[in-house]
């Protein structure tokens, strides 16, 4: 666990390709976007002791779109924390079990290193805990002090979250630093002009810090990274 910002938590660590997931400690309560590869939660339990709390100081949990490395701590969390478990309602089936998370190309476009991502994805393997969304998320709407920004071209309904006083910017998906600084994982981009559109709106904010769902957050030329990788067409 490392502190990115004063209350702001990034974990992760190599499995799920590198999966982040950011804890946000405001106002005496938690707030978690995404959960990691890990069915049992363990690295979250962990981080949550260590700032002196306990599980049920999780108040709420929002996924950023319905792709198995962020979803795998989600189910033992909920159960040990009644927190309330939030995302889009383009997401909500998948993250409760009923659809699948669509496939995408075993054709490799990038770095082998993500092939077996892209052939788990295709097989809908390994598979999540489910569990049931309890509210939607939709442009403009409030995740505890995150800004809740609807993002869509990774997935149909990927979220990202910005917290202005901060200038902090969560971009789940829609922009990697593992195995490199990229606008996602290429294949994994179900829209590509989407995608675009995305990241030039993520760029408009000029975020200082910026934590992605696959590597290290960015905290250093956060602005002029994200800059560039949106002047350029998604691959």
């Amino acid at each position: 666990m490392t502190e990115i910002a004063p209350g702001i938590y990034s974990l992760g660590h190599g499995r799920g390709g590198h999966a982040h997931a950011f804890l946000i400690d405001h106002g005496g309560e938690l707030s978690l976007v995404d959960t990691l590869f890990e069915t049992d939660g363990r690295l979250l339990f962990e981080a949550i002791r260590k700032l002196g709390k306990r599980p049920e100081d999780l108040k709420r949990i929002a996924i950023t779109h319905g792709h198995r490395s962020h979803l795998g701590g989600m189910a033992a969390l909920v159960q040990a924390s009644g927190a309330r478990l939030f995302g889009h309602e383009w997401e909500a089936d998948i993250i409760c079990g009923d659809r699948r998370a669509q496939a995408v190309s075993i054709w490799p476009r990038q770095s082998p290193r993500l092939i077996p991502f892209q052939l788990g994805l295709w097989l809908g393997r390994p598979k999540h805990v489910p569990c049931p969304v309890d509210e939607l998320l939709e442009d403009g709407d409030a995740f505890g002090p995150l800004e809740v920004l609807y993002a869509p071209g990774h997935s149909p309904g990927h979220l990202a979250f910005w917290w202005p006083e901060r200038r902090f910017l969560i971009a789940g998906d829609g922009v990697a630093t593992w195995p490199e600084l990229c606008p996602g994982w290429h294949s994994f981009n179900l829209n590509r002009p989407q995608h675009h559109a995305t990241l030039q709106r993520l760029a408009a904010l000029d975020a200082a810090i910026v934590g992605v769902g696959h590597g290290d957050p960015i905290t250093e030329g956060a602005q002029d990274k994200v800059h560039e990788l949106a002047s350029h067409p998604v691959p």
